[in-house]
């Protein structure tokens, strides 16, 4: 599932590449019905977490959650593949959707009670940093599982997870309110660092210089992902920091890393 900066990048290219002119938007799969917003214009596109809204001109809202299959693609407009579930088409550009877990026209109520179950967002402006410290201070789960509730850390997924734990040496099994406040809104700002990083430059990127191939003399990683990390995808190799194999363990059905020597 992408993280939240994927999504929020893709908000961005709609909103520059897509928004105020008409639009041919249609459902080639047939699963979506786009005649009531087909030749309008797009109004805004705005990511929340891992929601995307499109509103058009005609106050009509399309809620796209694109789930653990789901994409988004920008492509050349006569490239038409694969079962597309909306697309819109803007001069020679298309905005394809594909395998999303959600595509559907919500109300602006249905939308605000999504949005009402939703967490602070790190790349938002209006995240508010200080309620979600209130909530993970109340709480026994650990901060590892915290960070990976979307209606508490909206946009937060698995690799933002480790590494900005990794990152302030705070171990993923500590429970939320055992986390002090500065230790809290250190890892925050971490969060927002590497995330806005990631919108950014469109790849994750968690270490610092002095850990790059460069600086270590190590090759690149290679990876679907890209990027280069401290401890995600690295189970049993060695921490660039301290040397201790990087571990990893299945909690909540999600493969979780870090590192015994740096996080405890």
């Amino acid at each position: 599932m992408p993280e939240g900066h994927v999504i929020h990048r893709l908000a961005a290219h709609l909103n520059e590449r897509f928004r105020g002119g008409p639009l041919a938007i249609s459902s080639p799969q047939g699963r979506f019905d786009a005649t009531l917003i087909d030749a309008s214009s797009l109004a805004l596109a705005e990511a929340h977490g891992k929601h995307l809204f499109l509103t058009f001109s005609g106050g009509e809202i399309v809620y796209i959650h694109l789930g653990l299959i789901g994409s988004l693609r920008f492509e050349p407009a006569e490239d038409v593949w694969g079962q597309i579930r909306l697309r819109l088409v803007a001069g020679e550009t298309a905005a394809n959707l594909r395998g999303p877990q959600f595509c559907r026209y919500v109300s602006p109520a249905e939308m605000q009670g999504i949005l009402d179950r939703t967490g602070e967002d790190p790349l938002r402006e209006d995240a508010s940093p200080d309620a979600l410290f209130s909530r993970v201070q109340a709480s026994t789960r650990a901060i590892g599982s915290l960070m990976m509730d979307q209606k508490l850390f909206a946009g937060v997924g698995n690799i933002y997870r480790a590494e900005a734990l990794f990152r302030q040496g705070v171990s993923p099994f500590l429970p939320g309110r055992e986390l002090s406040r500065e230790e809290f809104f250190v890892l925050w700002d971490d969060l927002v660092l590497l995330m806005r990083y990631g919108f950014e430059h469109g790849r994750i990127d968690t270490v610092r210089e002095q850990h790059t191939p460069e600086a270590m003399g190590r090759p690149p990683r290679k990876d679907d992902h890209g990027g280069e990390v401290y401890v995600y995808r690295r189970a049993g190799e060695p921490c660039f920091v301290c040397g201790t194999p990087v571990a990893v363990r299945k909690v909540e059905g999600r493969n979780l890393f870090w590192c015994p020597g740096c996080q405890g």
